[in-house]
């Protein structure tokens, strides 16, 4: 087999593996003022019907019943995020007996994401936020991840934050799981943005260029020897 061919399959293989890899992924967060979003690009879900989205582009589901969409403040069940007057989003344990028992709320979006926000109202350690990519995990955070924006410490409980979540460069997500350990976490404004991505085609078409270019490169080499 000549040099040629030996560098062009190679050169093949590096592009398939290339295209098939998924690469251990990692979300990064920050946190920002305000109760929303402000990325460019970002659609929010409020609440302000009084009920979770169960269609349409972000499907909100619970193992059992439906996510519960409460207002206001009931001491010992939920407590209404700072500065927001409008209904959310609430979640505590199954055994809890309260509104939002269900454990947990699953948020499947039918393209893949490049970005997530909430406002997260009385952030603590036993909230979590789990990422995914089908069915594969991506990361998971608690209230622990959480920084304070005014001066970059670990938020204190009942500290009321907006949470932007962005999936590192070439990764995607397209599932979220929120749940709680304990009474509640309390959340509203979820924003999203759909991410985007090089269409396959480009993707092959610069591959291949570069297949041809490495060939047509060793050519000359060879001639010049």
């Amino acid at each position: 087999m000549s040099t040629l061919q030996k560098l062009s399959l190679a050169l093949v293989g590096t592009a398939v593996v290339f295209m098939s890899a998924n690469p251990a992924s990692a979300i990064t967060l920050n946190t920002s003022s305000g109760i929303f979003s402000t990325e460019p690009g970002a659609v929010t879900v409020n609440f302000n019907t009084g009920v979770a989205p169960t269609n349409g582009f972000a499907q909100y589901s619970s193992p059992s019943g439906t996510p519960t969409v409460v207002a206001g403040t009931v001491p010992n069940q939920y407590a209404q995020p700072l500065g927001d007057p409008t209904s959310y989003l609430t979640i505590s344990p199954v055994s809890s007996n309260v509104p939002g028992n269900t454990g947990s709320v699953t948020i499947n979006f039918m393209q893949a994401l490049d970005y997530f926000g909430l406002y997260w109202g009385s952030v603590d350690p036993y909230n979590s936020i789990a990422f995914f990519n089908g069915s594969t995990l991506l990361d998971t955070f608690t209230g622990n991840n959480v920084v304070n924006p005014s001066n970059g410490n670990q938020t204190s409980p009942q500290q009321n934050v907006f949470v932007n979540f962005f999936a590192d460069p070439g990764q995607t997500f397209d599932k979220i799981v929120l749940s709680s350990t304990d009474i509640a976490f309390e959340s509203d404004n979820h924003s999203y943005r759909v991410a985007s991505v090089p269409e396959p085609t480009t993707t092959l078409g610069l591959l291949a260029f570069g297949v041809m270019s490495a060939g047509s490169f060793v050519k000359r080499k060879l001639k010049s020897v």
